[in-house]
Parts: C-alpha cells; sequence; structure tokens
C-alpha cells in the first residue's frame, strides 16, 4: 500500500525502494502532476491557462492574432453595419522576432570540452612543468642537442615554439593545448549535434525564448538512435514550481503528447486489444487539448510523459574475509541484520530518475520504471540530471515573461491605431465646386450660343478660367459674377496626422519596451548620426537581448554536458558504437572506450561565441596598426584572427608584437654586427691590399733596378770587351809601329835622300794646292792625324809607359 503525504497529493517518498518501483506508487506520482495542472480533469487550468497563453504570444509573433478584440472596441452596441474596414493584423511583431532570432542564430560559435579530473589536471600541470624547465634550461639542451644530434626538450616542442616567459606559457597552455581525450570529447559532441540537426532544433529553442519567454530541448538515449536530441514545446511541458530560471530544482517534468493509437501500440507492445479498446474509448484531448483550430481531434491520445526525481538508498554489506580483506556486497535497503563483528553495514543515498507514462483523464499507467543509462555528473554521482533542458531567464514567482508579451499591448494600439486611420480615410470627400445658374444665364459669349453648366465646367476643369458678368443686363449689380466657385471641403489631413504620429508613438514605444533600436536592424539610420554611434546604438540594443542570447547558450551547454555523460552508453552497445566509429575516427573512439572504460574523465563544457563586430572591428584595428608599423606579420595576423575569444586575441596580439620586436632587435644587432664585421673584414681587405700593392710596387722598382744594374753591369762588360780587344789590336799595332818604327831607321838613311826628293815634291804639290785653295777659296786641308785612335771616352795614352 503506497503511503500519502497528507501535505502534498504526490506520495511520500520515504518508503522502501520496491515500493517506489511499483505501478501503484507510479500512479499516485501521475495523479499528483494531472491534479496540479489538469484539475477536474478539465481544461481550464494551468495547463491550458499556459497552452493559451502561449498560443496567444505565437499568433501575435506571427501577425495573426484575434481580431475580435479590435472589433469590439470599434463597434457601437456590437453593430459594425456602417465600418468597411480591412480587420487584417499589422505584422509589427514579427519584424521585432526575425530580427531577434535571426542575430541569435547567425551568431557562431565553438563547443571546447576541458578535462577538469585529477588524471587529466595533472597531465596538464605536468606538460606545463616541462615547458618551464626547457624555457629556463633551453641553451643547455640546444647544446646537447647540437652535440649529440637529437631533441632533449622534454616538452616535445622546439627552439622556435617555445614560449620565453611566463605570459606566453599561459596563451600557449590556453590556445594551443589540447589533450586526446578533449579533442575525441569535442568531436563525438559535434557528431551527436551535427546528426541531430541540432542547429535547427537550436532555432526553434531561440525562436521560444523570444515569443514564450522558455526554452526546452531533451536529451534522451536508445540502443538503436543513441543519443537523441528533441525539441520540446514549452506549450505541453508540466513540471514542478519553481522559481529557478535554469529549472535546476525540479523534482518532475513532462510533456503531454497526442499519440496514434496506432503508434501507442507500437510504443508499448505489451498493450492487450481490450487496453487499446478501452483507450479508444476515452480520447484525453477531448478535455485536455484542441489542436490549433481550436477543433475536437477524436483520432488522438493525449499522453503525460513525465520523470520523477526521488531518491534510493544503496545498502552494501562490508565482510571481512578470512586473508583480512575487506568485500562489499549490495543488500536491499530492507537488509538491517543485528549486530556482528564479521561484517557491518553502510549505505548512502543517491539521487534516481523514475519514467513514466499515463493517458491523461484515465486511471491507465503504460509504463513506471527506474530510468535507464541516467546521467551523473562524475564529479557527484549522488546527483542526477533531468534529460530536459529548460532555461525561461524572466521568470518570477512562476510567472514567466517574455519579448512578444512586452509588445502586445502596443501591437494592439498600433491595430487600432490603423484601422481607426482606416475609418478617417473612408470618410475623405475630394474638394469641389459651386455652380451659380442664375448668374450664368446672365452671360453671353457673343456667339450666339448660351454659357451653360456644362460647358462652363468644361472651361473651369480644362482652364481653368470661367467667364462672368459683374452687371446683369438691365445694368444692375450681378451677385453671381464668379458663377463657379472652388469648395474647400475638410480632408481630415489633420486627423491623419495626428493618427500618424500616434502610430509611430506606440512604434517606438515598442522599441523602447524591448530594447530593438533603429541602428538594431537598420531600417531607419540617421543621415546626420556617425557610424561609431550606430554601432553604439546596435550594440546597446544587442545588450538588451542579452538574456536571450545566454538563455540560448545555457540549453545548448547543459545539451552538451548531458551528451558528453552519454557517451559511455553509447560505447556499450554494438549498434551505437559502430555508428560512432562510422562518423568519427577510430582513434578517437578509442580514446573514448578508454574514457568509458577507466571513468576517471571528467569534463567541463564550455561554448566559445564569436565576438561581436564591434569588437572584432576594435581588435582588427589593432592588427592594421601593427601591421603598418612593421610590428607584425601578416601569418601572425592570420593566426590572431582566428581566435575567438578577444581576450586571448589580444594577449596573443601583445605576444607577436613582443616576439616581433625582439626579433627586429636580435635582426638589428645582428645587422649591426654584420656590418661591423664586414667593415672590419673591408679595412683588413683594404690594408692587405695595400700592403700587397706596395710590396709589388718595391718588388717591381726592385726589378727595375736589378734591370738597370744588369743591362749598366752588361754594358760595362761588352764596354770592357770591346776595349780589350781595341786595347789588344792597339797593341799590335804598337808592336807592328815600333817594328815600323825600328824598319823606318833602318831605311831612314837609305830612304833620306829619296824623302827629300819626295820632301819636295810634297812642298811643291802643298805649294800648289795652296794656291789652289787661294784661287778656288776652299777649306784648309789638315795633313796630320784626326785622332781616330781614341775609344769610349778613354784614351789608349794611358796605356803607355810612364
Amino acid at each position: 500500500m503506497v503511503n500519502t503525504n497528507y501535505n502534498s497529493s504526490f506520495p511520500d517518498q520515504v518508503v522502501p525502494n520496491e515500493e517506489k518501483q511499483t505501478l501503484e506508487y507510479g500512479l499516485q506520482v501521475a495523479r499528483a502532476i494531472e491534479g496540479e495542472w489538469f484539475r477536474n480533469n478539465r481544461g481550464g487550468d494551468r495547463f491550458t491557462a499556459n497552452f493559451q497563453q502561449y498560443h496567444t504570444r505565437r499568433l501575435y509573433a506571427r501577425g495573426e492574432q484575434s481580431i475580435q478584440k479590435y472589433k469590439d472596441e470599434l463597434s457601437i452596441n456590437g453593430d459594425l453595419s456602417y465600418l468597411n474596414l480591412d480587420w487584417k493584423p499589422i505584422p509589427v511583431i514579427p519584424k521585432f522576432v526575425d530580427i531577434v532570432v535571426n542575430g541569435m542564430t547567425d551568431k557562431g560559435y565553438s563547443l571546447n570540452a576541458y578535462a577538469q579530473d585529477p588524471y587529466s589536471t595533472q597531465k596538464r600541470t605536468q606538460y606545463t612543468q616541462n615547458i618551464l624547465t626547457d624555457m629556463f634550461s633551453a641553451n643547455e639542451i640546444l647544446e646537447a642537442n647540437n652535440d649529440f644530434n637529437s631533441n632533449f626538450f622534454s616538452s616535445g616542442m622546439n627552439q622556435d615554439t617555445l614560449p620565453s616567459n611566463k605570459e606566453e606559457v599561459e596563451l600557449h597552455m590556453q590556445l594551443s593545448y589540447k589533450d586526446a581525450v578533449e579533442i575525441a570529447q569535442e568531436e563525438v559532441i559535434n557528431n551527436v549535434l551535427d546528426n541531430n540537426k541540432y542547429n535547427y532544433i537550436e532555432k526553434r529553442i531561440v525562436e521560444d525564448l523570444v515569443v514564450l519567454g522558455i526554452g526546452v530541448s531533451k536529451t534522451s538515449f536508445n540502443k538503436s538512435e543513441g543519443v537523441k536530441i528533441e525539441y520540446v514545446d514549452p506549450a505541453n511541458l508540466v513540471y514542478s514550481y519553481t522559481e529557478d530560471p535554469n529549472f535546476d530544482d525540479l523534482y518532475y517534468v513532462g510533456e503531454v503528447k497526442q499519440i496514434l493509437l496506432s503508434d501507442l501500440a507500437k510504443q508499448f507492445p505489451y498493450l492487450t486489444e481490450s487496453d487499446l479498446a478501452e483507450i479508444q474509448k476515452y480520447p484525453g484531448n477531448n478535455d485536455y487539448l484542441r489542436n490549433y483550430y481550436g477543433q475536437n481531434d477524436n483520432n488522438t491520445i493525449s499522453v503525460l510523459y513525465f520523470e520523477y526525481k526521488t531518491f534510493n538508498k544503496q545498502v552494501f554489506k562490508i565482510k571481512e574475509t578470512d586473508q583480512g580483506l575487506q568485500k562489499a556486497l549490495e543488500k536491499p535497503d530492507t537488509f538491517n541484520p543485528p549486530s556482528n563483528d564479521n561484517f557491518e553495514r553502510i549505505e548512502r543515498t543517491i539521487e534516481v530518475l523514475y519514467s513514466g507514462a499515463k493517458v491523461l483523464g484515465k486511471e491507465k499507467m503504460l509504463s513506471w520504471q527506474m530510468a535507464e543509462n541516467m546521467t551523473r555528473p562524475v564529479s557527484n554521482t549522488a546527483k542526477v540530471k533531468m534529460n530536459y533542458s529548460i532555461v525561461a531567464p524572466k521568470i518570477y514567482k512562476g510567472k514567466i515573461n517574455s519579448l512578444v508579451s512586452r509588445m502586445m499591448g502596443f501591437a494592439d494600439m498600433i491595430q487600432i491605431t490603423h484601422l481607426k486611420l482606416q475609418q478617417v480615410m473612408s470618410r475623405i470627400v475630394p474638394d469641389g465646386v459651386y455652380v451659380d445658374v442664375d448668374g450664368l444665364a446672365e452671360v453671353d459669349l457673343g456667339n450666339g450660343t448660351n454659357y451653360n453648366p456644362a460647358e462652363a465646367l468644361n472651361m473651369y476643369f480644362q482652364t481653368g478660367s470661367i467667364v462672368g458678368r459683374s452687371f446683369t443686363q438691365d445694368g444692375d449689380m450681378n451677385p453671381g459674377k464668379v458663377p463657379i466657385q472652388e469648395l474647400q471641403t475638410s480632408n481630415g489631413q489633420a486627423k491623419i496626422n495626428s493618427l500618424i504620429n500616434t502610430y509611430q508613438y506606440y512604434l517606438q514605444m515598442i522599441r523602447d519596451a524591448t530594447g530593438l533600436n533603429e541602428a538594431r536592424d537598420g531600417s531607419q539610420p540617421d543621415k546626420n548620426a556617425l557610424v561609431g554611434l550606430q554601432k553604439l546604438a546596435a550594440a546597446n540594443s544587442n545588450t538588451a537581448t542579452r538574456h536571450i542570447l545566454r538563455a540560448m547558450m545555457a540549453i545548448t551547454l547543459d545539451t552538451c554536458e548531458k551528451i558528453s555523460l552519454r557517451v559511455g552508453d553509447a560505447l556499450q552497445f554494438p549498434l551505437t558504437k559502430q555508428a560512432l566509429i562510422d562518423s568519427i575516427s577510430v582513434y578517437n573512439v578509442a580514446t573514448l572506450s578508454e574514457i568509458a572504460d577507466k571513468n576517471v574523465f571528467d569534463f567541463g563544457i564550455f561554448m566559445e561565441m564569436e565576438p561581436d563586430e564591434e569588437d572584432k572591428q576594435i581588435l582588427e584595428k589593432n592588427i592594421q596598426i601593427a601591421l603598418q608599423a612593421n610590428q607584425l606579420y601578416l601569418e601572425d595576423a592570420i593566426e590572431i584572427r582566428d581566435v575567438k575569444n578577444i581576450k586571448l586575441a589580444n594577449k596573443l596580439l601583445k605576444q607577436k608584437r613582443k616576439q616581433k620586436q625582439e626579433q627586429d632587435q636580435k635582426a638589428q644587432q645582428a645587422n649591426i654586427q654584420a656590418q661591423a664585421q664586414a667593415n672590419a673584414q673591408t679595412a683588413e681587405k683594404a690594408a692587405l691590399a695595400e700592403a700587397q700593392k706596395q710590396q709589388v710596387i718595391a718588388e717591381t722598382k726592385i726589378q727595375i733596378e736589378n734591370s738597370k744594374l744588369q743591362l749598366e753591369i752588361q754594358k760595362l762588360r761588352e764596354e770592357a770587351t770591346i776595349k780589350k780587344e781595341l786595347m789588344a789590336e792597339e797593341f799590335m799595332y804598337n808592336i807592328k809601329l815600333t817594328q815600323a818604327q825600328s824598319d823606318s831607321l833602318k831605311n831612314k838613311e837609305a830612304y833620306k835622300e829619296d824623302r827629300k826628293d819626295e820632301r819636295t815634291k810634297i812642298q811643291a804639290t802643298q805649294q800648289s794646292e795652296l794656291i789652289d785653295q787661294r784661287k778656288n777659296d776652299t777649306l784648309p786641308k789638315n795633313f796630320e792625324s784626326a785622332g781616330f785612335d781614341v775609344l769610349g771616352g778613354f784614351d789608349l795614352g794611358q796605356f803607355e809607359p810612364k
């Protein structure tokens, strides 16, 4: 028998686990839920109120709200016979909804898995310590690398990629370090999201957050399809009372689904034909739900699917073996043996989920069992997470406000203003003319014809001129001298302008109430406003709707965390494991299998949003300044732009600039050293060239002097040889002369007489020549020796004996 808590319609939770697993206990839970949301089996309570409220908001968001309230506003005692208006609602709200929804869904993000368990933390810490060790011992390690031609860096990095200070180490760990288990976890999460087409689910959730103020998704697991992500309509949701925007304190949650009888038989195959026949006689949606057009649908059954959180006691019998070891045996929570020295009883309380299904309006439970594959955080296995991810950022005392609910009142006033504007415009009549027929009768055109009204109107409308007479034919004053006069009717322009101003007023009130200004969509940019001011206004508008973005991020993060916790479930069954192998790499599947086997890894899932355009432009401006100042390489700029986290991107920019400055300084110092070395080498080469030149000149001079000396010596030798020959010849001549003198003395006497005779002849001849000289006036003739016996500038007489 189920014990009932009389302070609540829910059954007592302080009961044995076996009792909680009974179908009667589940039926009591389902009755309590049904009593809170569907009191007295009628649809006029909490569920219907929520459904109708959400339905109304969705109609306004589509521009299809009911027009009955507008008719009641303009009718007189319900009579609309004198009004011929276009009652179709103006789609003002859909524009603002599309602006927010499309802006949210177009905003990109990336999911990062961070292993935060002790094993991964120790591994990350050890890697950081290795980098620091390599950084402080870089010079010694480089010498060892050069000596042994190997890499002795314990971190596996090289000289070019090794950080130079602690800030670079921190940045490297944030940007570059990623463990294999983290990569595998990110890949499987993204794969599950893609397989479930989460981008479409996410867009519907964002639209619900904007229109209804609440977004819901559900994560489940089955052996055939693996991890499934489903969109849940908040209008069909039931949950325990909460004031938490993230709905973390729920103890039950569920949804109402319309199920065809054939699908119900497939989903619950143990139902008999009699059970199905009985269910078919009582279609639950007759009293609970209607379709979009408010009509009953007798072909479906309203089924409540729900999850109920309670607790179980885990009891263990700790027995001591003969070897002195302890053995733990799990026992039922009713196990309470007497005290014994050989064993002891210990227990702990853990949260559990029970899942159930019940036909609404009928005492028929379709299923009730403890949920399989419950998601529990690794850091606290006593806790259990609901399969539903629910966020309502603007909830207060159970009431949920939304962006559309703020606009609905102003949208009604805009619609009424529009109808009033139609009403004023329908009563506007064109300007007319007044024709004085008596005045026309006094006018004679002079061509024999009378000036009749038709002729006068034709002339007036075609030329704008009229013909009249100041006096009548009798000479009296003619009161109808201007036979045609324009009638200025009241055209209602002032009323139209007033209504237009009212229309603009309520439109601006929507912008003020929601924060969606003109700069958000650029519908009415001010031509006099600077571009920066327009961007600032758009940024302020984004701030006004940031709670919606954060709600979407919270649902996505919670969904990804549940996917992360269900990876081990997917690896336990062949079909789902093979699906993972087919979709991601075998290496990552092996890594994930290791995670599931060890059960020591705990992941934190983080969402890294793409920066806003304003932040991107500020970062890009800084990059361009650095590039123009030659403080950054183009490759570094590309790397910085790929970082989605603006804070890390700015840190990376600072680091790259600092590295560039250090490289430039090193390059400058190297250039100075190279220049100095080149100058020294040039001076040395110039000095060496000058020395070589002087040496060559000296050697050349020596060679020239030697050549001159050799030539002089050769000349003297040749001259000496010639003089020697001349001396020898002169000596021979002297001998011959001496001999000749001796012979001459011998023959002197003999020839004395002959010479006298000869002298006489000579004298006669000379006398004759003198006479001839005087007569012919010729040059004197020398009869002495010409001195040809002297050679080389020295006289042979020096060789004569002294």
